[in-house]
């Protein structure tokens, strides 16, 4: 009854919005937008685009930093006018499989805009680990069950869902080591206290380049333009394999679908900036545009599958 209501309720806006020249004179004031606590993934990526967003939007726009799920529930609650999104990642729509409840349902109460960036990790090893291969990886794994460790830091980050999904889909049991910095997890890793890491490839560029540590594979669906020449974890031993970090803007459900027509185009136009391409790729990021529905579909599609490894794994949020 309450999508029946919804769907009513977003028809009639749609209406309004023809009808009175709403969305011909859209915006008249400055957007909002709600992002990542700041030095976020998402607060890089929101500054990042805001500019060119603003001139091409002819009016403000404000970056409001959040910390967890707060960003999400001020945009639920918002009057569903286009002048108040968010722009972040997996905490949406995995915040209720982590917490076992969430305050509000993503599929539901929130508009897909459009997807932003990527970013995928890296499957990185210390050089004492007899792996150069994923597939070597695997059979180590399998021949030490429980022996080999890997370091996480944020529970139900992509970092530890990519690495539980991996011991899922590979049946390996490799024990999660936690940490509360990405420095303190490195540091062990660089001295072998842990063998295995997940991580960005901003934390570990640096040290692979100068032999601290080996990098095994990327962890995207398609090899990375950020680490050119690194295979798949995909394609070297674990098919189907697919761990990534991704932004997508959201508006409130029930904004006028030619708002959010709007706002997708203008958002992706900014993103594909030729000025702005190596600085997304410093930050580790791929700026990867897309339609409200193609984002949509991801939403669901990762919902569903990390959303059984984090059940099947037990994890619940710190």
């Amino acid at each position: 009854m309450l999508r029946n209501v919804t769907g009513i309720i977003s028809i009639g806006m749609m209406t309004s919005c023809l009808n009175h020249g709403y969305c011909q004179s859209y915006p008249t004031k400055p957007i909002r937008i709600v992002t990542t606590s700041s030095g976020g993934g998402g607060d890089f990526l929101t500054r990042l685009i805001s500019p060119a967003l603003a001139a091409s939007l002819g009016q403000t726009i404000v970056v409001d930093n959040r910390n967890g799920t707060l960003g999400v529930e001020i945009v639920v609650r918002a009057s569903p006018d286009g002048y108040t999104y968010i722009l972040h990642g997996s905490v949406i729509w995995l915040t209720p499989y982590l917490r076992g409840h969430a305050s509000y349902d993503p599929i539901r109460d929130l508009a897909p805009v459009g997807l932003a960036a990527r970013s995928p990790n890296l499957l990185v090893v210390n050089p004492t680990v007899a792996a150069h291969t994923v597939k070597d990886l695997i059979a180590l794994a399998r021949s030490k069950p429980g022996e080999l460790n890997y370091a996480s830091i944020t529970t139900g980050s992509s970092n530890h869902l990519g690495a539980e999904l991996f011991k899922s889909m590979a049946a390996v049991n490799i024990v999660r080591v936690s940490y509360k910095t990405t420095a303190t997890a490195t540091a062990d890793l660089i001295s072998g206290q842990v063998q295995v890491i997940f991580a960005t490839l901003g934390s570990m560029s640096a040290h692979v380049k100068a032999g601290r540590l080996r990098a095994l594979a990327v962890t995207s669906a398609e090899p990375s333009a950020l680490i050119p020449g690194l295979p798949t974890v995909a394609a070297s031993g674990l098919h189907g394999y697919e761990a990534v970090s991704i932004f997508g803007m959201f508006a409130s459900a029930g904004t006028p679908a030619a708002i959010i027509t709007r706002m997708n185009r203008d958002t992706t136009a900014a993103l594909t900036q030729a000025d702005l391409r190596e600085k997304f790729f410093s930050a580790g990021l791929e700026p990867t545009g897309s339609s409200p529905q193609q984002l949509g579909a991801m939403v669901k599609a990762e919902m569903a599958r990390m959303g059984k490894v984090i059940r099947d794994a037990g994890i619940r949020a710190d």
